[in-house]
């Protein structure tokens, strides 16, 4: 064991309950995230102040003068004309938990993450991974005020396109931790098929875009809308002249409620199916038990999901299970993951070192 391993050993499981620290308030936060947008909380702090808004307001005064300021932008006006402070207080108190729970990250990350460094605890590609982590997180902060200051001003809520940029960056940051953590494991290699690494890639692929989709769906209140299934709009697939009315066509992808909600519903079945497929495959490749396992876990969080998003499609989105259907997201999230790194770290059939034998042992 060379100097910089002996100094990096005694530290290993504390970095790991770090790092599983970390990642638990990421998932917490994204939830807190989506509390605040179903109760249209988000645009209640019309501020950013990284450091003086850690605290709330402290007496009448100053919930008074916070609420002034909400009572200047369009989604008081337009939305919420008339709401009382009481009422004020409680979406503020949303937005405010969902601003302090990123602070409390940032802390949590930074501060383990310095004295880990100042200790020699970790290693070179485990430092560059987790400086590129905080660099994202960083970003995240100015992203989050980014979406917030598009609802400031001619918009009743924020852009759908940056709530799904905030989100999508959130779960980035989450997903590669969990990358990290899967990483800093040691584990035998058995050899796998090609194809086999190629589709857990893409159901981790398919997972960011289905996320994606998702947070369009959220930003555009698009799930409040044609709750039937299968059908959607009268029709399994509706038509082209209602999917494809805005000009330019692109934007129907990103703007038309209905065209947001089938892409999110059919991105859902390819999910499912291709989740399915993958399990089958490992299962007739024999790719061993872990690999296996990991399949049929990913097919059923993504079956439990897709039952989930149907039961909050037909209630209309109530609050309890549109956050269970985000809930199970994160968790499907978290096994692409393991499950493409799993692979990932796994010697394929077309990996040379199954073909050459090291020249120092016997054949």
């Amino acid at each position: 064991m060379t100097g910089s391993s002996a100094q990096q050993a005694p530290h290993a499981v504390a970095v790991r309950w770090w790092l599983i620290a970390v990642a638990v308030l990421i998932a917490v936060m994204v939830l807190v995230g989506g509390a605040t947008r179903l109760t249209e909380s988000g645009l209640s702090i019309v501020e950013w102040k990284p450091v003086t808004g850690t605290l709330p307001p402290l007496n009448e005064a100053q919930w008074v003068q916070a609420f002034e300021g909400y009572k200047a932008i369009p989604q008081y006006r337009e939305l919420n004309a008339g709401m009382s402070l009481s009422e004020f207080k409680t979406i503020f108190w949303w937005e405010w938990s969902h601003r302090l729970l990123g602070r409390v990250i940032g802390a949590v990350y930074l501060l383990p993450f310095l004295y880990f460094l100042w200790c020699g605890a970790l290693g070179a590609e485990l430092k560059r991974r987790l400086w590129m982590i905080f660099a994202l997180g960083a970003l995240q902060g100015a992203v989050g005020w980014w979406m917030v200051a598009s609802g400031l001003a001619q918009r009743t809520e924020v852009s759908q396109y940056r709530l799904a940029t905030h989100l999508v960056l959130a779960l980035i940051i989450f997903a590669s931790i969990v990358w990290t953590l899967r990483r800093m494991t040691a584990r035998p290699q058995s050899v796998v098929p090609g194809r086999l690494k190629v589709s857990g890639v893409a159901l981790l692929a398919l997972t960011f875009v289905q996320l994606y989709f998702g947070a369009l769906v959220a930003g555009l209140r698009a799930g409040r809308v044609y709750n039937t299934w299968p059908e959607i709009d009268g029709a399994f697939i509706p038509s082209a002249a209602r999917l494809f009315f805005e000009e330019p066509w692109w934007r129907n992808l990103f703007d038309n409620t209905l065209t947001v909600q089938f892409e999110h519903r059919m991105t859902a079945y390819a999910l499912l199916a291709l989740a399915i497929l993958h399990a089958i495959d490992s299962v007739r490749s024999r790719a061993g038990t872990a690999v296996i396992g990991g399949a049929w876990s990913l097919a059923a969080a993504i079956s439990l999901q897709a039952a989930l998003g149907i039961l909050t499609l037909l209630h209309q989105a109530p609050i309890d299970l549109a956050l269970a259907h985000q809930a199970t997201a994160i968790v499907v999230l978290t096994l692409a993951v393991l499950q493409a790194e799993r692979l990932a770290a796994r010697r394929t059939e077309h990996d040379p070192q199954k073909l050459v034998m090291p020249l120092e042992q016997p054949g």
